[in-house]
């Protein structure tokens, strides 16, 4: 049997072919880069941005956003990705929006995670070759006016995922694809009086990357797509009546979708994702999991991830921006503060944050991620 030697490819070729050995549903999905965040601002917000959605971004965040924006705009967001690794690891996020009269503006976007060169040896610790592992995904967005304050939206991407090749334990590994499909809304309300200023509120809804699972190996097992469901609200309010400060506060609400169950054919049982349908209705209960040690079981609550941002912009060109994320410790375990900028100029603009655990020696730990945005 081959084997590899990189730590975190090993961790993610066991995520994707080991689904744990509880009697009862997982809650493990293929490609979690579908999942990270892309921009800078909602980054530095406390991870949040299904209710702002106001920028080409909104493509992950909301697509519905786009309904209520005109203009073109591309931005390229980098990160240095799982830093505490020094793996070699970077995400990078390229997306755009164009407006076209009478129809609405169109959104589109790149992903590609590098998860870095890997080494390939035989059983006995000869080394055989080197291979190179990432996943990338492509897609459209589209958001339409229902009414002045109420939009829908929707996104399609194709998903391709080369961790390796060869074989591991026996099996034929081979890339990954799949198809997702996104449904949001939006609520953008009018300007309204919050005593002698002026203030605004929307609420957001996105249930992304609804679609079919992926399937690494030469079984029929697969693996379901991280399909996530983000509600969230914010409300923007004047610091002055001249409308020079301004004050955002955020909160998103999210929660993956996702189910596989145990399915049993030609006198064989294996894990398959559960139909999407399925899954919407099966997945408001408590579930099993393995946690890398021991089965855990999560109730309903504990597979909430929160979010909680607050921005500050002067005259819409300098921004300040804090936030708090929490995910429970068996569901993620993921709990950070974080801190972004950003910067506004003509056509140009700049967005920075900065990601900092509260837990040591968090592979998370130091994450930061810049964007760069050219109106035009």
């Amino acid at each position: 049997m081959r084997r590899f030697t990189h730590f975190f490819f090993a961790f993610l070729i066991i995520a994707a072919i080991t689904v744990g050995h509880a009697n009862a549903q997982v809650g493990i999905t293929s490609v979690p880069f579908l999942q990270i965040e892309p921009d800078s601002r909602g980054a530095g917000m406390g991870n949040t941005g299904v209710a702002l959605a106001n920028n080409a971004s909104a493509v992950f965040w909301n697509p519905a956003g786009l309904a209520f924006q005109e203009g073109n705009q591309v931005s390229i967001t980098h990160a240095n990705w799982l830093p505490a690794f020094n793996a070699d690891l970077f995400y990078d996020y390229l997306v755009g929006k164009y407006y076209i009269e009478d129809i609405g503006t169109i959104g589109a976007h790149i992903t590609f995670l590098n998860l870095g060169e890997q080494l390939r040896t035989d059983e006995t610790g000869l080394e055989m070759d080197r291979f190179n592992s990432y996943e990338v995904a492509a897609g459209l967005s589209y958001g339409f006016e229902l009414s002045e304050t109420f939009a829908l939206g929707t996104g399609f991407r194709f998903v391709y995922s080369s961790l390796a090749d060869g074989e591991v334990s026996g099996q034929t590994i081979n890339p990954g694809a799949s198809v997702g499909v996104d449904l949001s809304a939006m609520y953008k309300s009018r300007p309204f009086d919050m005593g002698v200023r002026q203030g605004t509120f929307n609420a957001g809804l996105n249930l992304s990357n609804i679609g079919p699972g992926v399937q690494y190996t030469d079984d029929a097992q697969k693996d379901p797509l991280p399909t996530v469901l983000r509600v969230g609200w914010a409300l923007t309010m004047d610091l002055d009546q001249e409308g020079f400060n301004t004050l955002t506060f955020s909160n998103d609400i999210s929660k993956v979708m996702a189910r596989s169950e145990m399915v049993e054919e030609d006198g064989e049982t294996r894990w398959q994702p559960m139909s999407v349908t399925r899954a919407l209705f099966n997945s408001w209960s408590s579930f099993e999991r393995v946690n890398g040690q021991e089965t855990v079981s999560l109730n309903l609550f504990q597979q909430f991830m929160f979010g909680f941002g607050l921005e500050y912009w002067y005259n819409q060109q300098f921004a300040l921006r804090t936030g708090y994320y929490y995910e429970n410790p068996e569901n993620g375990n993921r709990e950070f503060l974080t801190f972004g900028a950003g910067i506004r100029y003509n056509i140009f603009g700049v967005d920075f944050s900065y990601l900092y655990t509260l837990e040591d020696d968090h592979p998370l730990a130091n994450t930061m991620r810049f964007s760069v945005l050219l109106n035009f």
